[in-house]
């Protein structure tokens, strides 16, 4: 706690592998950001071995905590309304730090675990430690694989080019979770036609099933005592999987995200002529180790 009375979380780099380089990204990035969905860097510390960074404190910690919680209690809380306001938040922070920022911010590892909740679950992007300055009108940039399997652009993955349109499609995989409050690639279904969630939603959004996508929790919830838009929730997944489409200039920018999910702009006729990867472009080994795919894997249109 600051002297002021302010409750503050501290990230100690000290004992990464890359601690000195995450520390130096995270300062020279978030240090020069200010936005209501980013979270705020109050100062940091380096002294000799210490790296410490001092952030804002955000009550509910991060979404993946809430998101894919089996407690039944706590997931009361994660209502549609809550989990459409945390999506819409996200892309705007996002937005603001590819198109209003001075320098251009690529964050490069947008996931649950790096979109933090206040008391009132308003959300805040966090975790700066991977991201990237992009000069003005520069459009991509080469960078190693770094970021999280699950969330990163498969363009990355095989030629190791990157620009905003990897945040994109790793914001359309967070989306696809908010909707079915499960993980993209669940294990305990590998063999069933839902293990790879991407491929099954862009299957049923094409079959006009979207209600087959929808957290089971919430529609029981909603059977209850919660109305909620279908129509709102068929937006969302639409906006989702245009975002994670296999070709980078297909994707969406987020600031036309942020005007899809807000109603200002209409999703074009064709948003579900696309090709998604049918498989996740990463392994897991029996021990539990993840390794990504070199190779691109087959697609589905």
């Amino acid at each position: 706690m600051l002297p002021d009375g302010r409750r503050v979380a501290v990230k100690n780099l000290e004992t990464l592998s890359h601690g000195q380089k995450e520390f130096l990204a995270e300062i020279a990035t978030i240090g020069g950001t200010s936005h209501l969905n980013i979270v705020n860097l109050y100062g940091y510390c380096l002294e000799r071995k210490h790296r410490l960074l001092v952030y804002e404190y955000m009550e509910n910690g991060s979404l993946d905590r809430w998101l894919f919680c089996k407690d039944e209690d706590q997931f009361h809380k994660l209502s549609w309304e809550t989990r459409f306001k945390i999506g819409l938040s996200t892309a705007r922070g996002l937005a603001y730090l590819h198109e209003e920022c001075p320098k251009p911010i690529l964050h490069f590892d947008v996931k649950p675990q790096n979109i933090l909740l206040d008391e009132n679950f308003d959300a805040k992007l966090a975790d700066f430690g991977l991201a990237k300055l992009v000069a003005k009108g520069q459009s991509m940039v080469n960078t190693v694989v770094r970021g999280t399997p699950g969330y990163i652009a498969p363009e990355w993955v095989s030629h190791s080019i990157v620009s905003k349109k990897c945040d994109v499609y790793s914001f359309g995989m967070v989306l696809l979770e908010l909707v079915s409050g499960r993980r993209n690639a669940e294990i305990e279904l590998m063999g069933s036609e839902e293990y790879y969630f991407p491929k099954f939603a862009a299957k049923k959004a094409r079959e006009g099933r979207f209600s087959d996508l929808i957290d089971k929790r919430l529609m029981k919830s909603a059977a209850i005592n919660e109305q909620f838009s279908l129509e709102q929730v068929e937006t969302v997944i639409r906006v989702a999987l245009s975002c994670i489409h296999v070709e980078p200039e297909m994707r969406p920018s987020m600031t036309v995200v942020c005007g899809m999910l807000e109603g200002s702009i209409v999703l074009p006729n064709d948003v579900l002529d696309f090709s998604v990867y049918n498989a996740p472009l990463f392994e897991i080994s029996p021990s539990g180790s993840i390794k990504h795919h070199s190779d691109l894997f087959p697609t589905t249109r």
